[in-house]
């Protein structure tokens, strides 16, 4: 669940220098002063691997999570929710959030270490460095490593690579990757040296001929864990000697005699007299096809091996997660790694490795018997909206499951990490007593997902978002998870969605699914979706822009070049002027308007992206680059670079620079500042030479900061959207800690929503002043036979595209009246025998030649003056295809 991170990263690697810029008339702006924001997760729970759960033996409740490329969490037991601890890393330090270890110290149990950098390729351009905290991890202090580490690189999964001795907690171990062998800090992890006798530093390399250089790194040193006083265990990937020990705290080291080999440990836990081991016969965490579990008697030296299913039994998978019951000896878990299919399978011994049994069993086949149930009522998304034949079920069980923890304090309570989420049981010893216990979703407050677009329309739900590996979601509401995400087309990775801005309803989206569809279009605001067409040659999302009007589409998808469209994406025609792999963007007012930036080049079209002409303005060479146009200001786009904010008002021809951003990541546009015309400005990049996150209210004469050192979130602002009906609001989407809306602490100023509304008061909200009349009105005897006073619209037909017989057509619907409309209802007769065959954005119905088209609820009120979109399909017996007239409007106010 976590490839899509990579390319996102790879982005920011690349930030570098940039030629000089020229422009024209720049803008005198001030440094930014302060202005204090609450931040808050969008809720998803979950959306990414979580390598790791790590409970402090020392103290009771105190659990750690840490992820591959979201940071690290702390477990909140009063409030059942995880903790993020690392939101203060920041742009320069992104990396930190790739988690490849964490230790907590259980003796003096305030502190705790955690082992932090991203890549070990040049992804990632800072070295590693280990982080330690007294206060459970609320602060840290930082010493750097003279190496790289690798938090989302293969063998994540192994573990853990850090551990502080229990004997003498002044002493931790870092187990290191890449053929840099152990370190040891004596200082409570202050500083740092290598441990020079320890005499294997690894040779396990997935690829060594991958020239990206992510499959090809030596995974070096796996875990450390600690027997009797003296006693120190290590693993190394090195399937012919893969596990060393210590006898004299250090002094020497030996490998361990007649231990297993061809494998490689993934874990070593160590419970009263044995060591046991789960091995693999890859690091992980996406494979694994063979393996065992071992255990070494540690006063004999003998091993045994205690595999659950043996290996003449040819099992297709290898061994991962392994944890012990400290309160039962001889009580121990283990998951396999791989099981793809039909599902994860765990494992459970109470005699030490001798039996055991499992979590589920087939009966006649497909038929299986569990001995859990699911239920994901929190998080129903985790189904995956998929509904399998048996013996497969949703949701699954997990898979890359290389952490699986009981509780050192109580025995019923287990957590183990996914691919997607962390899951949890309460009633664990149930297993015991052939009694069914259910495991839930316990990932509330971790947010993991990469996020590689977002979209705040003025009507509908607040945001829809596009994100890696989970495709997306229709956010109806902020604070709550969703009942699923984008689907029906499923497109894995969504890297692209817009909307039309004056017909909010229309809604694409692109993404990176491994074959066709690579698009998917909505007509009720991003909630439902179907399957667009699209041109031969595809093989990845890449951006999307929508026309104001819904009637363009541009598309730059990866594979081939670029593409435009008039039919909402049932065809598309080559452009021409652009080249492949553009960044796209519509005009928010002008529909036939669009904008593009592609290797240091701005691209204006004004023919709805069929031609495009090049800018002589200056644009950043290279590096993050990010376009926006302003809603409701014909013309004007503004372009966050590496060389700073630039703004154009005349569509791309010149642009002028905001001289105190000196650089930028991405630029974004909200509702006015009370009083405001102009809608506020929102950035991530440097102002001032401070980097962060800021608002303008003036067109960027001025800025206030209005996030903090707290709240950096690492790699942030890839995504970046304002919200056009809360004053102050913005959405910023980051690679790895989810998407975060912060408000202004003043109180936000909220317009109503002119569209769907998915709350509603049940009561009033303040008792009637007076009492209302015990006798009606009388009533009028008829009713009226015209439009209520100040009530009005009307209804703009048009065929959109054609083929040998049928048809799709588009019907325009606006409030001329000077009041909001309740609904609406659209009429016509057709002349030539055509019928309706389906319909979005309105739900049609045909009697004979009559036509009657109601609307879909949430577009049914309309501000005045505001404007909604239906569309159809229809059959067409013959050539003709005339236009209905009149086609009518009838409002309800």
């Amino acid at each position: 669940m976590r490839r899509s991170s990579i390319g996102a990263t790879v982005a920011a690697a690349l930030l570098g220098a940039t030629t000089a810029l020229v422009v024209a008339q720049p803008n005198v702006a001030t440094a930014a002063a302060a202005e204090p924001y609450t931040w808050k997760n969008v809720r998803i729970d979950g959306g990414g691997f979580v390598p790791s759960i790590v409970f402090n033996p020392g103290e009771k409740n105190l659990i750690y999570a840490r992820t591959d490329i979201g940071g690290a969490y702390r477990w909140n037991e009063s409030a059942q929710s995880w903790t993020p601890l690392l939101d203060w890393v920041g742009q320069d330090n992104w990396g930190y959030n790739g988690v490849l270890s964490i230790a907590p110290d259980p003796v003096q149990t305030n502190r705790v270490y955690a082992a932090v950098g991203m890549y070990t390729n040049d992804w990632d351009p800072n070295n590693g460095a280990i982080l330690r905290s007294s206060d459970k991890g609320s602060t840290w202090q930082i010493t750097k490593l003279p190496f790289k580490n690798g938090g989302n690189m293969p063998g994540r999964g192994m573990g853990e690579r850090l551990a502080v001795d229990p004997h003498d907690d002044s002493h931790v171990y870092f187990a290191a990757e890449g053929g840099n062998g152990l370190w040891r800090s004596t200082d409570y992890g202050a500083t740092w040296a290598k441990v020079t006798n320890f005499p294997n530093a690894g040779n396990y390399v997935q690829d060594p001929a991958d020239t990206n250089h992510y499959l090809d790194q030596n995974q070096g040193l796996t875990w450390v864990t600690f027997g009797a006083a003296n006693q120190i265990y290590v693993g190394v990937a090195d399937k012919d000697n893969p596990v060393y020990r210590s006898l004299d705290n250090g002094t020497t080291w030996q490998r361990i005699a007649n231990e297993p080999t061809g494998f490689l440990a993934h874990k070593g836990v160590i419970q009263g007299n044995y060591l046991y081991i789960a091995t693999s016969d890859t690091g992980g965490p996406y494979d694994g096809g063979a393996g065992q579990v071992q255990r070494l008697d540690l006063t004999t030296g003998v091993w045994t091996d205690i595999s659950p299913t043996k290996a003449a039994d040819s099992p297709y998978y290898g061994y991962s997660g392994l944890t012990v019951d400290t309160l039962h000896p001889g009580t121990l878990m283990v998951a396999t790694q791989i099981s793809w299919w039909p599902d994860a399978i765990f494992f459970r011994s109470t005699d030490y490795g001798a039996t055991w049994t499992r979590i589920w069993d087939f009966t006649s086949y497909p038929s299986v018997s569990k001995r859990y149930t699911m239920d994901i009522s929190a998080d129903p998304w985790l189904d995956f909206n998929t509904n399998p034949q048996p013996p497969e079920s949703t949701p699954k069980l997990g898979w890359m499951n290389e952490s699986l923890a009981i509780d050192p304090f109580n025995s019923d309570r287990m957590l183990y990490g996914t691919g997607a989420t962390l899951y949890g049981t309460t009633q664990l010893t149930n297993w015991d007593k052939n009694t069914t216990f259910t495991i839930k979703p316990m990932a509330k407050g971790i947010e993991e997902t990469a996020v590689l677009d977002l979209a705040s329309p003025p009507s509908g739900a607040p945001l829809v978002s596009a994100l890696g590996d989970i495709s997306g979601f229709y956010h109806a509401n902020l604070d709550a998870v969703q009942p699923s995400f984008h689907d029906t087309p499923s497109l894995t990775s969504n890297t692209g969605l817009d909307f039309a801005e004056l017909s909010p309803s229309f809604f694409v989206r692109v993404g990176n699914a491994d074959a066709a569809p690579h698009i998917g279009i909505s007509n009720d605001g991003g909630k439902t979706w179907y399957q667009g067409q699209e041109p031969s040659g595809v093989t990845g999302g890449g951006t999307v822009a929508v026309g104001a009007d819904a009637n363009s589409v541009v598309w730059a998808p990866a594979g081939t070049g670029v593409y435009y469209s008039t039919t909402r994406g049932s065809t598309w025609s080559a452009s021409t002027g652009l080249p492949a792999g553009a960044l796209v963007e519509s005009d928010r007012v002008n529909p036939k308007t669009f904008y593009a930036y592609a290797a240091g080049k701005f691209y204006t079209s004004t023919d709805g992206g069929a031609t495009f002409a090049t800018s002589a303005a200056a644009m950043p060479a290279d590096g993050r680059v990010h376009l926006k146009a302003v809603p409701g200001a014909a013309g004007e786009v503004w372009l966050a670079g590496s060389t700073g904010l630039l703004r154009s008002t005349d569509s791309g021809a010149t642009f002028s620079k905001v001289s105190s951003v000196t650089s930028g990541v991405n630029v974004a546009f909200g509702k006015a500042a009370p009083g405001a015309s102009h809608p506020a400005v929102f950035l991530v990049g440097t102002v001032g030479g401070v980097t962060g996150v800021f608002r303008s209210d003036d067109t960027g004469t001025s800025w206030v900061r209005i996030n903090d050192d707290a709240h950096q979130y690492g790699n942030a602002g890839d995504a970046l959207a304002g919200d056009p009906r809360v004053y102050g609001r913005v959405y910023l989407g980051t690679n790895g800690r989810g998407i975060l809306y912060a408000d202004r602490q003043g109180g936000a100023t909220l317009t109503p929503p002119t569209g769907d509304m998915t709350t509603h008061p049940t009561t009033p909200a303040t008792t009637p002043a007076t009492t209302p009349p015990t006798t009606p009105a009388t009533p009028p005897t008829t009713k009226p036979t015209t439009a209520p006073p100040g009530g009005g619209c009307t209804a703009t037909y048009e065929i959109t595209g054609s083929w040998g017989g049928g048809f799709q057509g588009s019907v325009t619907v606006k409030n001329t009246g000077t009041v909001a409309t309740r609904s609406w209802t659209v009429g016509w007769t057709f002349t030539a025998g055509q019928t309706v065959t389906q319909s979005w954005g309105g739900t049609a119905t045909q009697s004979g030649t009559a036509v009657t088209v109601k609307d879909a609820g949430y577009n049914a009120v309309l501000a005045a003056g505001a404007t909604t979109t239906f569309g159809f399909l229809g059959n067409l017996p013959s050539t003709s295809n005339p236009a209905p007239s009149p086609v009518t409007c009838t409002p309800a106010t």
